[in-house]
């Protein structure tokens, strides 16, 4: 059943990395792993720092970031980002970064907190390098945290000592059963980080949605201290090894970590940089099995020169993965995302719709884009007007777009990138759905299927015989259950039919008590239809190619561009 859903290693279509050659039966994923959904930054932040604080001299951490802020707060005073990495370092932690050497602060970029974040944690003792080694204009956005902790640490160098078995949801608590240990404990001898949350302002959220006291402005709609909804996932068990492989394969590139800007390379001579970082000492066996769940690593990398070493001619298996999955979607996709915005994206929603008339999507997006103005709001706009279009020509009233806001009525930013197919398959990452996550910027999702049944009814919603799966639809429904305030039965959402129309009815419930003057108890829910922002057609004539030659560029070799490829 797995090879229906995941990727083969030649329908990764990369020969280049050894991720999926590198296991013993050749499969390109792993099995027996244990994956727990982090929602919201701040539970993803405090069992980060649960973790970095149990580490001990010989242990190795290594990081990836799109943006980091030295003082970001992962929980109290004290543990700002920088200093929890830097004690590290201080107590002989082995701690390797990669941080994507930013476009200029000036056009809302973060060069200037993450050239701060490098040059304090490499005079702690760590090794962090600016990475611009991308596509022209494009970004490293990968998000991942990888811990193994040495025999000589008292860890077993993998987490072969934990006993659970059983699926967890996030609601977990640290040293419970079923749940990831402590941060002593064997079970954090190898733990991994993955998903959309980087380590910076804004981040640290939680279901009430009041806002990162430490915030990073965006449009003036989301207020000083913007409500954010997110999602990581912590990942144990063999895949370690694979997102272990992933941050290695980066540091490994042999090309120069010189920039060729000559105005950048004056400035670096003035605050020169890590070039030349050390080596990193050998991986380690991959982790015992510890779980019930199947994970497929799943990446982006352009097509640059140089080449990457690891995707000579680029990796896109996250759009490949998206596009075999969608093929056996029958009944209910869910996804929350940042953008949709990208019409050959949409179209493959489409084309699934069409060709399944029961098959329902559920669509979460942030209600405004991060940047408003006259000039930066409506290329922000036309990608997702389009898409959203496609989606709803094709589907008709089967398919639901929503945005979120917290009681207060202040919209949500939604950040998080997370999809689940028929309660069988999700996925969880840096990703969004568009052009640019799909082939230009490096991109890193954490692909799951639980071999646990998920016995309530419909046991089997898709009706391939697949039944459905505790992580998928548990991960779901506690993304339902905060959206639409739902502290009842599940058995109304469990049902694909059934629960698109509750969503539905949330949603629309509140929006009539907004337009009804908010008369009487507000109702319960948080979600209400999106409207997205209509363009006259003038605007669209000059936001159109804007959007595609910088907001959402294609990456992809020209032959695959005029073939529609992945």
């Amino acid at each position: 059943m797995l090879d229906q859903w995941f990727l083969t290693a030649e329908e990764r279509g990369n020969p280049d990395t050894d991720l999926d050659s590198r296991h013993p039966d050749g499969r390109a994923w792993t099995t027996g792993n244990l994956v727990r959904p982090l929602v919201h930054g701040r539970a993803y932040f405090s069992r980060l720092l649960e973790v970095v604080e149990g580490l001990r001299a010989g242990d190795l951490l290594l990081f990836t970031d799109w943006r980091g802020d030295l003082d970001e707060r992962l929980d109290g005073a004290g543990s700002e980002v920088g200093r929890v990495l830097g004690r590290a370092a201080g107590r002989g932690v082995t701690v390797r970064g990669l941080m994507w050497r930013s476009h200029l602060e000036l056009l809302s970029f973060s060069s200037r907190p993450n050239r701060r974040l490098a040059e304090e944690l490499n005079l702690s003792g760590a090794q962090v390098v600016l990475d611009h080694r991308v596509h022209r204009n494009g970004s490293h956005h990968q998000k991942l945290v990888v811990v193994r902790r040495s025999a000589g640490t008292g860890g077993t160098g993998s987490a072969s000592s934990t006993s659970s078995t059983g699926s967890t949801g996030s609601t977990g608590s640290p040293g419970s059963p079923g749940s990831p240990g402590s941060a002593n404990g064997p079970g954090d001898d190898a733990v991994a980080f993955a998903g959309g949350i980087d380590l910076c302002y804004s981040r640290r959220d939680d279901a009430a949605h009041a806002g990162d006291p430490q915030s990073q402005p965006i449009a003036e709609a989301y207020g000083q201290a913007p409500p954010w909804h997110d999602i990581q996932v912590e990942v144990r068990g063999p895949a370690v090894g694979d997102l272990e492989r992933t941050f290695r394969e980066r540091w490994d590139d042999p090309a120069s970590l010189n920039n060729p800007n000559p105005l950048r390379q004056a400035y670096y001579r003035l605050r020169p940089v890590e070039t030349d970082p050390d080596r990193l000492p050998p991986q380690e066996e991959d982790p015992e099995p510890v779980g019930p769940h199947a994970v497929q690593i799943l990446r982006t990398y352009p097509r640059r020169r140089p080449h990457y070493p690891f995707a000579r001619h680029g990796e896109r298996s996250i759009a490949r993965a998206y596009r075999k999955a969608l093929r056996r979607a029958r009944r209910l996709i869910y996804l929350e995302d940042q953008y949709m915005w990208s019409t050959e994206v949409a179209r493959l929603f489409a084309e699934a719709l069409r060709r399944e008339p029961e098959l329902h999507l559920v669509i979460v997006v942030p209600r405004f884009p991060t940047q408003g103005g006259r000039f930066a709001l409506p290329p922000n706009l036309v990608g997702r007007e389009q898409a959203l279009e496609i989606c709803r020509t094709a589907g008709g009233d089967r398919v639901g777009v929503y945005d979120v806001e917290n009681h207060a009525g202040t919209p949500v930013y939604v950040h998080s990138k997370a999809v689940t197919i028929d309660d069988v398959w999700a996925s969880v990452g840096s990703d969004n759905l568009n052009r640019r996550s799909w082939s230009h910027d490096s991109e890193l999702a954490v692909a799951t299927i639980d071999t646990t049944l998920d016995l309530r009814e419909p046991a089997d919603p898709g009706g391939l015989g697949d039944g459905a799966r505790v992580f998928a639809r548990e991960l779901r429904l506690e993304l339902w259950r905060e959206h639409l305030d739902w502290d009842g039965d599940d058995a109304e959402l469990l049902d694909p039919e059934a629960g698109f129309k509750a969503f539905r009815r949330r949603a629309e419930q509140l929006e009539a008590w907004h337009h009804g003057g908010q008369v009487g108890p507000r109702p319960p829910g948080r979600v209400r239809p999106h409207q997205p922002q209509r363009l006259n057609r003038l605007t669209r004539a000059w936001a159109a190619p804007l959007y595609h030659a910088v907001y959402d560029p294609d990456g992809r070799p020209r032959r695959m561009r005029g073939d529609n490829t992945w």
